[in-house]
């Protein structure tokens, strides 16, 4: 098995800075944050933190955990959980799915953030019999033990689709992310319902599953080609997505906006150099929010509503 001084040298950096990133704290630049962690999921490293603080009685760590790497958001909702904790005198540790499930059901931590699809309702339920305090990311739990702090998708994609049809698009295709994940199933209500009340019809044929990453998104584009039709307007659930499109339509010579405009979810950095159209979503507070929420757990504070985090259109030129 590695160690920590394996991961150091294959990430090219110092023993401290791979703790330091382990650990959570920001004084490391975001792509050497991104290559370590990648780096250790690649090698299937998980740190020994638990036995040293066990042994030091220390309880004021919070776990986060999360699903997918290759998502570049995740930094910035790192960051904003980060500096909310070390500002308020807990500890952080960085993990995925099954490195979570150990931390979080044993005495290590004091709370839980977890924004992870693959983790199901009834674990955090039976962590809360246990009174373990949790703050979601990525759904709703009725649970006085469980608060969640999610982005408010559907009104600003109610909002996107209305500027759209004002702007006089009659003809939607949509590509949706995972189906059962709640960003999913609000993003598409949105869209649909204010198709629905513009009296715009919506074909099942332009609608096509992705899982958020590219290339589901560059599939998407090369099925809806062979129907040989176009939509006007493709609305993507994410912007990876988007881009996956955009790539395919490029290498078929399709010009955008002219021949289709598309729009995205999430304003990476990358949409903004492709002029991608999009939802911008402010990652760090939903970090330090959802920091914020677990500290008051921990507290013994009530947290009955969840908090919604508010989103905003950033028009640029892949919409006509």
């Amino acid at each position: 098995m590695v160690d920590i001084k394996e991961i150091a040298k294959l990430s090219g950096v110092s023993i401290s800075t791979v703790s330091n990133v382990l650990n959570g704290r920001k004084n490391v630049s975001a792509t050497t944050r991104e290559r370590i962690l990648k780096i250790c999921k690649e090698q299937n490293y998980h740190p020994n933190i638990m036995g040293k603080n066990l042994k030091a009685g220390k309880t004021n760590t919070i776990v986060f955990n999360f699903s997918d790497f290759d998502r570049s958001f995740y930094l910035k909702i790192i960051e904003g959980i980060s500096d909310q904790l070390n500002d308020s005198g807990y500890d952080l540790i960085i993990c995925t799915h099954k490195s979570a499930e150990n931390l979080m059901k044993s005495n290590f931590s004091s709370g839980a953030i977890s924004l992870d699809v693959k983790m199901s309702d009834e674990f955090f339920i039976t962590l809360s019999k246990r009174k373990f305090p949790i703050v979601l990311m990525d759904r709703l739990i009725d649970n006085p033990f469980i608060s969640s702090v999610v982005v408010d998708n559907y009104p600003v994609m109610y909002e996107l689709v209305q500027v759209l049809v004002n702007r006089g698009f009659k003809k939607f295709g949509y590509i949706g992310g995972w189906k059962n994940t709640l960003d999913n199933k609000e993003r598409f209500s949105g869209f649909l319902d204010c198709l629905t009340n513009n009296n715009i019809p919506f074909e099942s044929k332009y609608y096509f599953d992705g899982n958020y990453h590219e290339e589901s998104g560059y599939q998407a584009v090369i099925q809806l080609l062979v129907s040989g039709t176009l939509p006007e307007v493709l609305v993507c659930a994410n912007d990876d997505m988007a881009l996956g499109a955009i790539q395919a339509l490029k290498e078929k010579n399709i010009k955008i906006p002219e021949d289709i405009s598309i729009t995205g979810f999430d304003d990476s950095n990358i949409a903004e150099v492709a002029g991608l159209t999009t939802v911008t979503i402010p990652y760090y507070e939903n970090g330090s929010m959802a920091a914020k929420r677990i500290i008051e757990l921990i507290e013994g504070k009530q947290l009955e509503a969840p908090y919604k985090i508010r989103a905003k259109i950033k028009w640029r030129n892949s919409v006509r």
